[in-house]
């Protein structure tokens, strides 16, 4: 059963958008569809990427983290989502952990991560 589940899901994939590779402590730029009334505009989320769950598979989704006047805003988005129209790698990020929760406890300087050579 799960074979049929798998072969299904890739075949999903398979139609929609590539997006380019990305890890945890990369920081990315998405551009994201809102919808405001009958209008519909393109809007910009730019953030650390702290968690990737089920990264190989239909259901993938990521965390995104950024601060906003002090304050850390934290948004799951799953990647194969219609709202997403464009993601870019704004910078490569150097971690020796998949999950960077650690980072919603730190501020300033002490919450940067080192760039990874590309």
């Amino acid at each position: 059963m799960n074979n049929i589940i798998s072969y299904i899901e890739q075949e999903q994939i398979k139609n929609y958008k590539k997006f380019p590779l990305f890890r945890s402590g990369d920081t990315l730029e998405i551009h994201i569809w809102v919808v405001e009334g009958s209008k519909k505009r393109v809007q910009i989320f730019e953030g650390i990427v702290i968690a990737i769950s089920k990264k190989n598979s239909f259901n993938c989704s990521f965390t995104i983290r950024k601060l906003s006047n002090g304050i850390g805003i934290e948004r799951v988005f799953s990647l194969y989502s219609k709202i997403i129209n464009d993601i870019k790698i704004k910078k490569k990020g150097y971690v020796k952990k998949a999950k960077l929760y650690y980072l919603r406890k730190l501020v300033g300087k002490a919450a940067r991560i080192k760039e990874r050579l590309m």
